[in-house]
């Protein structure tokens, strides 16, 4: 069996567990999250902790039973104390102001760049150079933070562009005489 899901999950108090043959739903203070429940992985609550196990002995029901245990506890920390995500702008001129449900970026580009948040993210720019995105979902809040920091990934020689706050990027020497 997996090391990851031999592991109980903690259920703190506020957060609500609904387990049945198709889904499995997370309730809490954050939101509401829900999962496709898998035929080769069991969960089960027993007092205030959740129990993954392989539903038979193949390989894939062992790994998929890590999987689904990182995924439901994933969704446990979400919806009582959520993720956050820093992004950094690096270069002169580069702004971003959050406005509502909107973030504005000017990153370079003859035109502003608007991205229109998900419902349940939302973001804050503290200062003009950095982004803070929070949210419930674990994973929505990554492909929010890897969109955004698409719009100008950092560049190689200046280092450019948006990044995450803990990237660390390699900048390359240019080119000699």
């Amino acid at each position: 069996m997996s090391r990851i899901a031999k592991a109980a999950i903690a259920v703190p108090q506020g957060v609500d567990v609904q387990i049945n043959e198709e889904r499995i739903t997370v309730k809490g203070k954050g939101g509401e999250l829900k999962i496709a429940a898998n035929p080769r992985v069991k969960v089960a609550a027993e007092n205030g902790k959740l129990n993954v196990t392989p539903a038979d002995e193949s390989r894939e029901a062992d790994a998929l039973s890590g999987t689904v245990r990182q995924l439901v506890s994933n969704m446990v920390v979400g919806v009582s104390q959520g993720f956050e995500r820093k992004l950094t702008l690096v270069g002169v001129g580069f702004r971003a102001q959050a406005q509502g449900d909107k973030l504005n970026l000017s990153v370079g580009y003859s035109h502003p760049v608007d991205i229109q948040m998900p419902a349940g993210i939302t973001v804050a720019t503290p200062v003009p150079t950095e982004i803070v995105l929070k949210g419930a979902d674990r994973q929505r809040i990554g492909q929010i933070a890897a969109e955004i920091r698409a719009v100008r990934p950092p560049e190689p020689y200046k280092g450019k562009g948006i990044r995450y706050a803990d990237e660390k990027v390699v900048i390359k020497e240019t080119k000699k005489k």
